[in-house]
């Protein structure tokens, strides 16, 4: 059991509800949200009934098809589960409650009992199949879990004062030296290659072995592409997934989905992106028509980049082709040493991120009306009224041209300009170049 940051969150929802909500966890698959649930029902409730629905018997199942008689329902759990369970102190889950919709639906009834608690967890949760039906009850409140991000795998890995140094040096602007600088990257890019996945990172710490890391990371992925043909029949959905590496390695201004589906383009296929991204295995970073802090009102919904959730993954994707991630590859991606640009595993790590803390992913390409020549903005986020373009830097470089132009056509918009980089803190006029590690304070 590794420390997370969501347990807190549990703790919050605890004490507000009081018992007049459902608390439902969503998120993809195998990032720990079954585990953390329990340990929270383990330590803050005096008992306990876990209902997992990829394993439940006919007869638990059944137990939903007719909740009229509430004293029934819970006499059944308790017997079947051989836990009592107390009034006002007791936690019911239902994990992988996609599964069974019923039991979903179910909460409304549950809640309004008020005997006890409950909390749902799941994968796949808001998909076309998986709420067709059913009355989605009012009385949940939903909540997303992601991978785990730097600063809990800095835990999972014995370090609890790394972060709170680079908070107080991002908070005071300050630079931490380039000694200092160079080791905290190269532990950046540990976690870039284990990635947040609870069992990679446990694999990590067992082993120190890339190469069982990666074959944790392998079996994910095979698992995401099981869901997908569940999703989509037709295959249509995997592929998209498959090609994110490719696509953002082309460094194109969009997702090119007619070069992965033939015959097919972005708007026609905006449902299958609707899935990929409800299945929380993507971040879909949509591009604004007009970059102003009500992005949200005029996203273009044909034109977007995909991100897997978990960079981790996404580096294993990207040798998907090879039987294993040679450690050769991980040694001198660790080092910074492969040919290849790595500019788009930068951008992934920092869209997960970005995303983990909030986020909505958003990103604005332009043309000089003179030149002609193309410019990206990364990332856009709106703080206080205003926005903050980010551009991502696979290296230390400090030239920044889309940032200059960008600032140039839209000052009056911009509250801060940030360059991510891999060198020390720095300003460069009155952009704050920041590596990337610190992300996470933005």
């Amino acid at each position: 059991m590794f420390k997370r940051k969501i347990y807190n969150k549990f703790l919050e929802w605890k004490k507000e509800s009081n018992g007049k909500t459902a608390l439902l966890v969503e998120g993809a698959r195998r990032i720990g949200k079954s585990t953390v649930v329990e340990e929270f029902a383990k330590n803050e409730y005096e008992s306990y009934i876990l209902i997992d629905f990829s394993t439940a018997s006919k007869t638990v199942r059944e137990l939903f098809e007719d909740i009229s008689d509430l004293d029934y329902l819970f006499l059944q759990l308790q017997l079947q589960y051989k836990t009592d369970l107390h009034e006002r102190n007791s936690l019911i889950i239902f994990d992988e409650v996609q599964l069974c919709p019923l039991a979903r639906q179910a909460i409304k009834s549950l809640v309004k009992d008020h005997r006890y608690d409950y909390m749902e967890t799941g994968s796949l949760i808001s998909i076309k199949k998986n709420v067709k039906d059913i009355l989605i009850p009012s009385e949940e409140r939903k909540i997303s879990m992601y991978p785990m991000d730097y600063e809990e795998f800095l835990w999972a890995v014995g370090d609890t004062a790394t972060t709170q140094l680079l908070r107080k040096c991002f908070e005071t602007a300050r630079p931490l030296g380039e000694a200092v600088n160079r080791k905290l990257i190269r532990d950046f890019r540990l976690y870039m290659l284990v990635g947040g996945m609870p069992q990679a990172v446990n694999e990590y710490i067992q082993t120190n072995n890339f190469r069982k890391v990666d074959e944790i990371k392998r079996d994910i992925l095979n698992l995401y592409e099981d869901d997908f043909k569940k999703i989509d029949a037709t295959g249509k959905v995997a592929m998209l997934f498959d090609a994110i590496p490719a696509q953002l390695n082309k460094n194109a201004s969009r997702y090119q989905v007619s070069s992965v589906l033939e015959h097919e383009r972005a708007d026609s296929i905006l449902e299958l992106i609707a899935e990929l991204k409800d299945s929380k295995t993507v971040l879909v970073s949509y591009h604004v028509n007009d970059p102003n802090t009500g992005m949200s009102n005029n996203k273009n919904l044909g034109k977007f980049k995909l991100f897997l959730c978990d960079t981790g993954l996404f580096t294993t994707l990207m040798f998907k082709d090879r039987d294993f991630t040679e450690n050769v590859i991980y040694e001198k991606l660790l080092n910074d040493k492969l040919s290849a640009n790595l500019g788009y595993l930068y951008e992934n790590v920092v869209a997960q991120i970005l995303a983990a803390n909030g986020n909505e992913l958003f990103y604005y390409t332009f043309a000089n009306e003179t030149s002609r020549h193309n410019y990206e903005i990364d990332f856009l986020l709106a703080r206080k009224n205003k926005i903050c373009p980010l551009e991502v830097k696979s290296s230390g470089y400090r030239t920044h041209t889309s940032l200059d132009v960008f600032f140039e056509k839209f000052s009056d918009r911009i509250l801060q300009r940030y360059l991510i980089y891999t060198k020390d803190l720095a300003k460069d006029k009155d952009i704050i170049c920041l590596p990337v590690y610190m992300t996470q304070f933005l």
